[in-house]
């Protein structure tokens, strides 16, 4: 079953570690260019997917989350990594004076925390996932 499946049925996650490693996967699977929304509370493991991300794009640089940078650019061998939070944005105005288009330059990923923020900017090609935690502290990711 393709990474894709098993996303879209759902997968559920025991450690951090694991959530990474079915990042990572998805990472090496997705088209050159792309958008990703990552919807879910606080503390769901947003950025730990981002991370293993990351590792799939090549990138051995540490990744973390950038709320307060509002968002990181991470080169990898073959490919751009830009992490943006957008918990602090109120409009799509703000996104806009950032300059995000000057680093999204093919090939590269772009990974959204707080979608919601500034669902008026999200490409609508954009696939999104949704990612959560259980009663067992278990962590749960969905593509939609």
């Amino acid at each position: 079953m393709s990474i894709y499946a098993k996303l879209r049925a759902g997968l559920t996650t025991a450690s951090a570690a694991e959530s990474r490693t079915v990042a990572m996967q998805f990472a090496m699977n997705l088209p050159p260019t792309c958008t990703l929304a990552l919807h879910g509370d606080l503390g769901v493991g947003k950025t730990t997917f981002v991370q293993g991300l990351a590792r799939g794009f090549g990138i051995t640089a540490q990744v973390t989350s950038p709320t307060f940078n509002i968002y990181t650019v991470h080169r990898g061998s073959f490919r751009t990594l830009v992490h943006l939070d957008a918990y602090r944005l109120e409009t799509a105005a703000q996104i806009e004076s950032l300059l995000l288009e000057d680093f999204l330059n093919p090939p590269w990923c772009l990974a959204v925390e707080w979608p919601e923020k500034i669902s008026a900017w999200i490409p609508p090609d954009t696939l999104h996932l949704d990612l959560g935690i259980t009663a067992a502290e278990r962590h749960t990711i969905r593509l939609r």
